[in-house]
């Protein structure tokens, strides 16, 4: 009974964090945190510790809560289910430092959005380990949608995902530029899966004519052409709209070209890139036994010259964003149903756990970018974006207490042997790390001391304003 009284006493204790370096895009400096409930009180030097849990962030970074603004937990791709569902999938996202995902309820050909918008959180609610939201993902459009998009506002999603291929999920032109005019009247944002449709369709034709069955047969089937020509297209018709958008997983330098073009004609284009497309390259494909087949996602893996184009826009602050687009296949048993026909591999690959260290090691470590450009592709510019700010993505005085204690000093390497994801390889095996979320507090909850996950099914949906607004 005392143990409990004790306990119960120590959660509606204050946290002081302190002697940390506070992290944000304006800058760096050296600070105490406190924090009261599920928000942050105060911040400053030399805080009074009287009634509060004391926690030494000495020689640390303390960001805000990091923000993964592209996940599809426990999604069905109508031949197999990701086995990273929403429990796993925020479980190991905490453990990496992110306390917030945004992920993507997908309209079915024929459903209503309410519909699409329940089934997620369903999946949703009660097994979240970290805090979530949904981007509603459009491949239908009549009337009756068209008037679903105020509630969806009112629901607090602000932020939509339309596809330029897949055929099951894509949209042609016109409707692009009839929902993109749709979403500019309620303060939302379109996200845009910008890959030229029919040039896939043609293009995996003609490698299987030539027997390129094989892995390696998926990137010639989407070359860097094919995702220039859909952001140019995309960003046009976003001009007759006049629509800000969101380039999701850009991994060309001919995309990001585009994309600079278009706002050298002034229009507002925000960018998303991730870890997979500044570290990982299409060689790839050519592994022995099948298993480049771990690498096969949309867009597929590109040049070494691409990364360094990526590299230079983050360090420039041309891209806005990294997201993982994690969606997690297994190996064996999954990605393995493709082995006669690369087109019949699952798409895409785990990654929400380690895009933190590996963005800290790869950028921050290694001189390509500094931790405010840190706090800023992977927590304030999500969150402004997004409309959650300054709720979310930040450590002010008022807003949520998702904090990350950074240990700079801890070195590692990433095995899937010793993940959280839920699924067996990481594209990531064998990456030297440097750094790590040492504590992390969700709303105020400490719900990671020293590298070990102390709770689960905290998470709560987010509830976001108008989004397109980075500024």
């Amino acid at each position: 009974m005392e143990s409990d009284r004790q306990e119960a006493e120590a959660a509606n204790m204050d946290t002081l964090i302190k002697e940390g370096t506070l992290v944000s895009p304006q800058g760096s400096f050296l600070a105490d945190l406190r924090i009261s409930g599920s928000s942050i009180a105060a911040i400053g030097q030399d805080l009074p510790a009287a009634g509060a849990n004391v926690i030494s962030a000495a020689g640390c970074l303390v960001f805000p809560g990091f923000i993964d603004p592209h996940t599809h937990f426990d999604l069905d791709n109508g031949v197999t289910r990701s086995p990273d569902d929403f429990a796993s999938g925020t479980k190991a996202a905490l453990l990496g430092g992110t306390t917030t995902i945004l992920d993507f309820a997908n309209q079915n050909r024929g459903e209503d959005l309410e519909a699409a918008l329940a089934e997620w959180h369903r999946k949703a609610s009660d097994r979240s380990a970290c805090d979530y939201g949904f981007h509603m993902a459009i491949t239908d459009w009549n009337p009756l949608i068209a008037k679903e998009i105020v509630k969806m506002r009112e629901r607090g999603v602000s932020s939509f995902k339309l596809y330029m291929a897949y055929d099951n999920l894509r949209v042609h032109d016109g409707l692009l530029y009839t929902i993109m005019k749709q979403i500019r009247e309620i303060g939302g944002i379109i996200g845009v899966h910008c890959e030229n449709g029919d040039l896939v369709n043609a293009m995996v034709a003609e490698q299987r004519a030539k027997g390129n069955r094989g892995p390696e047969g998926h990137p010639l089937s989407r070359p860097a052409e094919v995702e220039a020509e859909a952001v140019g297209r995309c960003l046009h018709i976003a001009s007759l709209a006049g629509t800000a958008v969101n380039i999701v997983h850009l991994s060309t330098a001919a995309g990001m070209m585009e994309v600079m073009h278009a706002r050298a004609r002034g229009q507002t284009v925000y960018v998303e890139t991730c870890p997979q497309y500044l570290l990982l390259d299409d060689s790839k494909y050519r592994m022995p036994d099948f298993e480049g087949a771990k690498y096969v996602m949309s867009p597929p893996l590109r040049k070494l010259d691409d990364q360094e184009v990526l590299w230079q826009a983050l360090a420039a602050d041309a891209v806005n964003s990294i997201g993982t687009d994690h969606c997690s296949f297994n190996f064996l048993g999954q990605k393995d149903l493709g082995r006669q026909d690369f087109s019949k591999i699952p798409n895409g690959i785990p990654g929400v756990e380690h895009r933190p260290a590996l963005i800290y090691t790869y950028g921050v470590a290694a001189g390509r970018i500094s931790t405010e450009q840190m706090a800023a592709l992977l927590s304030e510019n999500v969150a402004r974006i997004f409309g959650m700010f300054p709720q979310k993505g930040t450590l002010l005085a008022g807003s949520d207490a998702d904090v990350v204690i950074w240990d700079p000093a801890v070195s590692g390497t990433i095995t899937a042997r010793e993940q959280m994801q839920q699924v067996d390889y990481t594209p990531y095996e064998g990456f030297a790390v440097r750094g790590m979320a040492r504590d992390v507090f969700l709303r105020g909850r400490h719900v990671v001391q020293q590298g070990r996950l102390l709770e689960t099914s905290l998470g709560r949906y987010v509830h976001r304003g108008p989004s397109g607004r980075l500024g």
